[in-house]
């Protein structure tokens, strides 16, 4: 179970106690449900996508590392489905 940390500006203590079943629910309720958590992946993927987009141009030529970058993005949601998921980070940038 989840505390709750308050501190008493009367009396300068800090009590730190269990949360109500109220407010364990409550607090489950504003964590994000699987869908939307994929959302926010699926963004901060599209958004690095974006970012080398330009790589893409017909007057370029892109790399191996570059191709393999952009492929890994593409792929991330094949192996995670959250920002949070053990293990996760995005694949490394090349220069």
């Amino acid at each position: 179970m989840a505390t709750k940390i308050i501190y008493d500006f009367s009396t300068n203590q800090t009590v730190t106690r269990d949360l109500t079943s109220q407010e364990q629910s409550e607090l489950e309720a504003l964590k994000p449900n699987a869908e939307k958590q994929l959302e926010y992946l699926r963004l901060e993927r599209n958004r690095l996508l974006f970012e080398t987009d330009w790589w893409a141009s017909s007057d370029l030529t892109m790399t191996d590392e570059q191709k393999k970058y952009r492929q890994d993005l593409r792929d991330i949601t094949k192996t995670f489905s959250s920002l949070s998921d053990k293990d996760f980070k995005f694949p490394t940038k090349p220069s």
